[in-house]
This record gives structure tokens, C-alpha cells and sequence, in this order.
């Protein structure tokens, strides 16, 4: 019709364009908005709650929560300070039981070798004085004999007794003894210090000297075997094969001296270290003196006729 508008066809019935309801988005910004958020808040607490889970499985398989960065968790540590607890009472206790031990151990050393018997304690005490003169004798040719062989003996001899004697004179230490006798010597033998008669001693004029109280001196008589003053003064004075001779001699004889105290100690000494010492002397002077009688036969020499 002429001079009237056509009619708008692109309205609905409702009033709506068309363009708005090809659009809905478009149309309804704020509800489309709406609808987004809240589809994303979903899917953030389902991403959480699967977080969550995960984190709950994997704490669950230890049966404590995971630790964090702070560092080891409460129950490590108690369970490393209570093992250190125990191993420090465990080295506490092994070392209280070693030295209760030693302890026991060393007061039962010490009574044992408290008040020790008279046969040992004569022994040590007359056996001591007897090596001391073999070692004067064996140092005094070791330094000046030609002969490999007679030096080698002498030291053997020398360090050998030597270390007898501070074995011995430890032992009387121990058993608070004097180092040196009193009165005769061998009295703790059996026959020995006393004649048949009771008014001398069996070896030389030992009865001749003090009351039997008083410490024995350099005048005093000699043990079995022993050297005299004037010859340990001749064999100082000689030289070569003269000396060698004299000191298997004069040794030879002091061997042989020796014989019965270590014999007599190894069968009544109620001290078994004593009674070892007594019976290693027999065995090694034993072997010594078939040396010595074999290196007097090389030097065509006889032995000294024992008293």
C-alpha cells in the first residue's frame, strides 16, 4: 500500500529479533556468563575432590599424612632417639660388666700370689742373687771374647737371666718379700743351711754368719755352683782362649749349681708360675751345659770338679 510501512518480519511473536534468537549468547550475556562460572566452579571441585582423593590414597598407603618440606616426620625421630637410647645403656652395661671383670680378675690375681709359701719365696730370692753373678760373669766376656761362639753363649745367657731375675724379684714385690734373704741361704730346702750336728751350715761356714735376722752381705757364703771373688779377679784378667775357657768353666759349674734349687722348687712350690720358671731353668741351663762341656772338649780343657 502506498505511503504505509511493510511490515517487520524479522520479529517472533514474542517480540524477539531474529538475530536475538539465532544468538542466544548474545541476547542473554549475563545468564550465558552465569552459566560458564558455575560449569567452571564444577569442574574446580571436581578437579579438587579428585585432588583430594589422590592425596588421601597415596597418604593411606603409609598410614600417615605425607611430610612436608619441614623435614622428618615426628615419629622417625622418636623412634632414632629411642634406639640411640638403648644402644648407649647396651655400651654402658658391656662396659660396667669388663671392668667388674678385670676388677674380680685382678683381686683374684692378688690373692693368689698373697702370702706366698716358703719354698717359693726362698726361691725367688736365692735364685735371683745366684743369676745376678751369671750375669756379671756372661756381660764381662760377651765384650771382650775373640770367639763368636763363647759371645753368643754369654749373651744368651746374660739376657736369659736377666729377665729371670726381674721376674723373680716382681714376684716378691707382689708378695711383699724382701728381694734379698736373711740369714743362711737355702734354708727353705729341706737338708740345706743346717749340718747333722745343728751348729753350721751344709755349704762352706754358712753358720758363721749373723743371728739368721740380718740381710745377707758380700761376705756371706756362696750358693752351690757360685764363683769366688778371686777367680771372677783371674778371669778378668785374662784374655783370648784363656778367657773363654775360664767362663765355661766357672759357668759350667754354676749350672750345675743351680740344679737342685730348681729341681726342689718344681716339685714343692704350691705357686704354679714358679714351678714353670723352676722347670723351663732345668730344661734351657740343661741344653747349655752340653755346650759348654762340648766347647771346653774343642779347646782340650776339662771341667771344674763340682763341690
Amino acid at each position: 500500500m502506498t505511503g504505509q510501512e511493510e511490515p517487520d518480519d524479522s520479529r517472533d511473536d514474542n517480540g524477539t529479533g531474529s538475530g536475538e534468537a539465532a544468538h542466544p549468547e548474545t541476547a542473554h550475556p549475563e545468564a550465558a556468563e552465569s552459566e560458564t562460572t558455575g560449569a567452571e566452579t564444577t569442574g574446580a571441585e571436581t578437579t579438587g575432590a579428585e585432588t583430594t582423593g589422590a592425596e588421601t590414597t597415596e597418604s593411606g598407603e603409609s598410614g600417615t599424612a605425607r611430610p612436608g618440606l619441614a623435614g622428618t616426620p615426628t615419629w622417625s625421630r622418636v623412634v632414632i632417639a629411642g634406639a640411640l637410647a638403648v644402644a648407649l645403656l647396651l655400651v654402658g652395661a658391656t662396659g660396667g660388666m669388663l671392668l667388674a671383670e678385670n676388677r674380680e680378675g685382678a683381686d683374684t690375681a692378688a690373692s693368689r700370689t698373697a702370702g706366698a709359701d716358703p719354698v717359693s719365696v726362698g726361691f725367688a730370692q736365692d735364685m735371683a742373687a745366684h743369676h745376678l753373678q751369671a750375669v756379671t760373669m756372661s756381660n764381662m766376656v760377651r765384650d771382650r771374647s775373640d770367639n763368636r761362639a763363647v759371645r753368643q753363649l754369654a749373651f744368651d745367657i746374660g739376657s736369659t737371666q736377666l729377665e729371670q731375675v726381674g721376674r723373680m724379684k716382681g714376684w716378691l714385690m707382689l708378695w711383699g718379700e724382701p728381694e734379698q734373704a736373711v740369714g743362711e741361704p737355702m734354708t727353705w730346702m729341706s737338708g740345706h743351711g743346717e749340718n747333722a750336728d745343728g751348729d753350721g751350715g751344709a755349704h762352706g761356714d754358712a753358720g758363721a754368719h749373723g743371728d739368721g735376722n740380718a740381710p745377707r752381705s758380700a761376705g756371706d757364703p756362696l750358693m752351690p755352683g757360685m764363683a769366688t771373688e778371686d777367680e771372677l779377679a783371674r778371669m778378668r784378667s785374662l784374655s783370648g782362649e784363656e778367657l773363654d775357657v775360664s767362663f765355661l768353666q766357672l759357668m759350667l759349674r754354676h749350672h750345675q749349681g743351680g740344679v737342685d734349687m730348681a729341681r726342689y722348687a718344681v716339685e714343692h712350690s704350691e705357686v704354679g708360675a714358679v714351678r714353670m720358671l723352676a722347670q723351663s731353668m732345668l730344661d734351657v741351663q740343661g741344653a747349655e751345659v752340653d755346650l759348654m762341656r762340648t766347647l771346653l772338649a774343642e779347646r782340650d780343657a776339662e771341667p771344674l770338679p763340682f763341690p
